[in-house]
């Protein structure tokens, strides 16, 4: 199985390399990082970079089109080489799937008209202007499109595809492997739990 994880400028890291591990540890995964050109391309914080070792004419039908999000996915919606490729290729794939505000791309490619999918809660409702049932879920399956909410839920997506692409033990193997065991030490990863005033806080990080 193919995977192929488009980088764009200002994705977030954790989007892609979370999934990334999950899936490249399983037997008989292959991972590739695509971009318009080979070479490094720069996350949300400017300061780390991942290496895109294959264009996308390189790889145009993977079986898996994996797309992050990021503080740069609004720039990348007009991003029309990204786009069409994520149309040609999240079109043809045997998993199309998301992390993030990367379910916002999935849109724009017309991937996600009439389906259910969620992304990070910030940008959530804007999943309604492309034709999706928005789900605030950490992970959701709608038929061969899965979507994840926000970055660290990709290692969770990562699983789930895994599992169903793959064989529940095999997931479970990999999740053992990682020690995936979260224990947060706060609660307040979610809207739903998290005390008040951290809503603000987590806002004025955007800036």
């Amino acid at each position: 199985m193919h995977v192929a994880i488009p980088l764009y400028d200002g994705f977030t890291a954790l989007d892609a390399v979370g999934p990334y591990t999950t899936l490249a540890y399983a037997p008989g995964v292959k991972v590739t990082f695509v971009a318009p050109e080979r070479g490094p391309v720069d996350d949300d914080r400017g300061t780390l970079t991942i290496t895109a070792t294959a264009t996308y004419a390189e790889l145009p039908d993977p079986d898996v089109v994996l797309v992050p999000g990021g503080f740069g996915t609004i720039a990348a919606l007009s991003d029309q080489a990204l786009v069409r490729w994520i149309a040609a290729a999240g079109g043809q794939a045997r998993w199309t799937t998301s992390v993030c505000s990367g379910s916002l791309l999935l849109g724009a490619a017309g991937l996600l008209q009439g389906r259910k999918a969620t992304s990070h809660w910030a940008v959530l409702d804007q999943l309604a202007e492309y034709g999706a049932e928005a789900v605030s879920e950490r992970v959701v399956v709608d038929g061969t499109v899965v979507t994840a909410a926000g970055v660290s839920a990709g290692i969770d997506m990562g699983l789930t595809l895994l599992a169903r692409a793959s064989d529940v033990e095999t997931a479970e193997a990999v999740q053992l492997l990682m020690e995936y065991d979260p224990e947060p030490p706060f609660n307040a990863g979610s809207l739903k739990t998290a005390p008040e005033g951290t809503l603000e806080r987590a806002m004025a990080l955007f800036g």
